[in-house]
């Protein structure tokens, strides 16, 4: 017994194609029914006279395409990827590949591909990140993000270090950078102070619930309940919130997002460290105007 896999289209093609050859229709209704010409339809009647259900299904079904790139060109592409840049996101990767490589994709091409491989996930795949909607606030400067992330970012020619970021949230203007050993309270003590002596007093501050912002310990007996970071801002009189962090905005300055243009941009190039100007690529595609 042959199994031919058939779509539903060659599947009601070969149920007026029947009605056809037992008389119970004419040939002016199969073409109509069929939404096809009347010679097409002479053909398909002819083709399935002599080889059966066969004859209906598409002769391309299981091919490539015609215009399907060379499967060469697919593992060349693929394997460059794989070899020099595994954590880029599509679009970044099309990039490289055409401004490196010399290699000219459309990045659905190559998303199709990363996918294929391995390399990437759909959105449909990915986990949805829950965060608590918050509006923007209105004015530049008004409340600024602070957040740190933990990376090798001189990629083995320089010890892992964090870098801390203070993100207007307005605009997302990356307001204040700084590379420091560890994400501790004198770090973010040092850090804070040149912000406010450049930019002046924010009305808050806004932080995820690391442990230099807040108390994590439930079961504390002593104290006021306060870091020494937020008694710090409390004498300055400024506000400190907790949240769950505004992970879209920093993924795009810090390792764990496609815009980590910051360190993918440079050792494509065999840069040894982070040159200042550099921070404007990447906050120029984040910036946008404040609210009204």
């Amino acid at each position: 017994m042959t199994v031919i896999a058939m779509s539903r289209t060659e599947i009601d093609r070969m149920s007026v194609l029947q009605d056809l050859a037992a008389s119970r229709i004419k040939m002016t209704e199969a073409a109509s029914l069929m939404r096809l010409g009347r010679r097409q339809v002479f053909r398909l009647a002819k083709a399935y006279a002599q080889r059966g259900p066969g004859a209906l299904v598409s002769r391309q079904r299981g091919r490539p395409g015609n215009r399907a790139y060379p499967a060469d060109l697919r593992d060349a592409a693929v394997g460059i990827i794989r070899e020099r840049y595994p954590d880029f996101g599509p679009t970044l990767a099309a990039e490289k590949l055409a401004e490196l490589h010399d290699i000219h994709l459309a990045r659905e091409t190559v998303r199709q591909w990363m996918i294929t491989a391995g390399l990437w996930k759909d959105r449909r795949a990915r986990l949805k990140a829950v965060h608590q909607p918050r509006y923007r606030r209105d004015c530049l400067g008004e409340l600024i993000q602070i957040d740190g992330s933990e990376h090798w970012w001189f990629e083995g020619r320089g010890p892992r270090c964090t870098l801390l970021v203070y993100i207007d949230d307005a605009t997302s203007r990356l307001m204040h950078l700084q590379f420091v050993e560890s994400e501790s309270t004198f770090d973010y003590f040092a850090a804070t102070r040149t912000y406010l002596e450049r930019y002046g007093k924010p009305v808050a501050f806004y932080s995820d619930k690391h442990g230099v912002f807040r108390v994590n310990r439930k079961d504390a007996i002593g104290g006021d309940g306060m870091t020494q970071f937020g008694r710090a801002l409390h004498t300055l009189n400024i506000v400190s919130g907790q949240g769950p962090g505004r992970a879209g905005q920093w993924n795009a300055a810090g390792p764990a997002g496609e815009g980590d243009a910051a360190i993918r941009h440079r050792h494509p190039r065999g840069r040894q460290c982070v040159p200042a100007g550099l921070y404007g690529e990447v906050q120029r595609p984040l910036c946008q105007g404040p609210f009204g």
